[in-house]
C-alpha cells in the first residue's frame, strides 16, 4: 500500500498528538513538523524521525496531506494555502473564524479534489454514545461546557465561544440543522482579551431551542448536556458519567470499548480518505453551520457587551 505523506504544521501539545498519531498509523509517514519555532518544530519531528521546518511552502511541497494545529487566528490562512499547495488537510476547530470564510475553504478543497476535515472528535463521541442515532428532532438542547483557566492561555487568541462552545454549537448544528432564525447572547471577559465566559440561545423554525454555556474562568469543571425529544428527556453529566434517559432510544456513557482514542479514530479517518478508502468523517461542508453559529452569537455577546 502507498503511504501517505502526512506533516503536521504547529508544534504545540495537540501538535505533538497528531504527530504521535500519524508515525504510528500503517497508512502514514510521518515526514515534517512545521513551526515558526524551527526548534521546536524539530524537537517533536526528530522524535519519529521526521523533519522539522520553519519555511511553510517547503513544508507543504514535502507532504501529501497535513494536519493544523495552531492557534485559531491562523487556521484560515495555513488551510488555504495548503489547499492551493493541493494537500489534503486535517484543521482542529474551528474550521475559520466567520462563515464566509468557511464557506470558501470547503468549495476551494471541494473544486480541487483534496480532503478537507475538521477536528470535531466530540462527534465520535456523541456518535458511539447513540446520541447522533436519534432521528427526532430535538425541542431544545442545554449544553454546559465549563473549567478553570488553561494554565498556559492555550486558545487564548479567541473567546471561549471559538475555544469551548464550538464543540457544543456543531453538535446542536447536526442535531437541529444549520438554519437557525435567531440567536441571543452574553458574554463577560475575565482573564483576557476576548469573551471568557459566554451563554448562547438559538431558535428554529420548528420550534427548538439551543441554549449553550461555556466558560474557562470556572472554579470547577462542568460539562453535561440534557436534551428534550417529543419521546422524551436524556440527561448526561458526563464527569460522572450518569445519564437520565426516558427515551426509547439506547445511550451509553461507558464507550471506551468502542472508541478508546477519538483523536485517533478521527485520524484515521482523514488518512483513508486521503488515501481514498472512505469518505471524510468530518468534512468541512458539514462544519460551517458551527462556524455561522459561532459567528452570530459572538456578535450578538460582544453588542450587548459594548453597548
Amino acid at each position: 500500500m502507498t503511504k501517505l505523506k502526512v506533516g503536521v504544521a504547529g508544534a504545540g501539545v495537540f501538535g505533538n498528538y497528531h504527530a504521535q498519531k500519524a508515525a504510528a498509523s500503517v497508512r502514514t509517514d510521518l515526514v515534517g513538523v512545521y513551526d515558526l519555532d524551527l526548534a521546536r518544530a524539530t524537537r517533536i519531528a526528530e522524535q519519529f524521525g521526521a523533519k522539522g521546518f520553519d519555511d511553510y511552502q517547503a513544508f507543504l511541497a514535502a507532504c501529501d496531506a497535513i494536519v493544523i494545529a495552531v492557534p485559531a487566528t491562523w487556521h484560515e490562512t495555513l488551510a488555504r494555502e495548503a489547499i492551493e499547495a493541493h494537500c489534503h488537510v486535517l484543521v482542529e476547530k474551528p474550521l475559520a473564524l466567520n462563515g464566509k470564510a468557511a464557506r470558501f475553504l470547503a468549495d476551494e478543497a471541494a473544486a480541487r479534489g483534496r480532503i478537507l476535515q475538521v477536528g470535531h472528535q466530540e462527534r465520535f463521541v456523541a456518535k458511539a454514545m447513540g446520541v447522533l442515532a436519534i432521528e427526532e428532532t430535538p425541542l431544545l438542547v442545554e449544553s454546559v461546557r465549563a473549567g478553570p483557566p488553561a494554565a498556559d492561555n492555550r486558545a487564548g487568541d479567541v473567546s471561549v465561544i471559538w475555544d469551548l462552545m464550538i464543540h457544543d454549537l456543531d453538535l446542536a448544528a447536526m442535531m437541529f440543522g444549520n438554519e437557525f432564525t435567531g440567536v441571543t447572547a452574553t458574554g463577560k471577559r475575565v482573564h483576557s482579551d476576548h469573551l471568557d465566559e459566554a451563554m448562547a440561545e438559538f431558535t428554529y423554525a420548528n420550534g427548538g431551542i439551543a441554549r449553550l454555556i461555556a466558560s474557562r474562568a470556572s472554579t470547577e469543571r462542568r460539562r453535561s448536556m440534557h436534551v428534550v425529544y417529543p419521546s422524551g428527556e436524556i440527561s448526561i453529566d458526563f464527569l460522572t458519567r450518569k445519564v437520565e434517559n426516558s427515551t426509547p432510544y439506547e445511550i451509553k456513557v461507558d464507550i471506551a470499548a468502542e472508541l478508546p482514542d477519538p483523536l485517533g479514530a478521527a485520524d484515521e479517518g482523514f488518512y483513508a480518505a486521503c488515501l481514498g478508502l472512505a469518505r471524510s468523517p468530518v468534512p468541512a461542508h458539514g462544519t460551517v453551520g458551527a462556524v455561522l453559529m459561532a459567528e452570530a452569537a459572538e456578535a450578538a455577546a460582544l453588542a450587548k457587551l459594548d453597548a
